[in-house]
């Protein structure tokens, strides 16, 4: 399993959601979190963009005005979901590890 973390200091668009993608490819990632988005409000659609791949579940932590925003993506294909725990600050996910 490939996991992955990410400052990114703002999730913006363009360029900062293609590295993201090429990270993932390249890296073969099973999961990638991604700090510091600065958005209040993440879609299904921004999701599948910045995985690359439609078969993508996230669980997200909003930011605070301009502040903070965590995002989890992983692959359906590796990675089941068992339970979740959203605080402040963080994201906690139990799940299992599929071959």
């Amino acid at each position: 399993m490939n996991i992955i973390t990410y400052n990114v200091k703002g999730l913006g668009m363009g360029v900062k959601w293609a590295a993201i993608r090429r990270l993932v490819k390249k890296e073969h990632a099973n999961m990638i979190c991604i700090q510091e988005t600065k958005k209040k409000i993440i879609d299904k659609s921004t999701c599948q963009a910045l995985w690359g791949d439609l078969d993508v579940s996230w669980e997200m932590q909003p930011a605070t005005n301009t502040a903070g925003g965590i995002l989890c993506l992983w692959s359906e294909k590796t990675f089941k979901l068992q339970r979740k725990v959203i605080g402040c600050g963080f994201i906690l996910l139990v799940g299992q590890w599929m071959k």
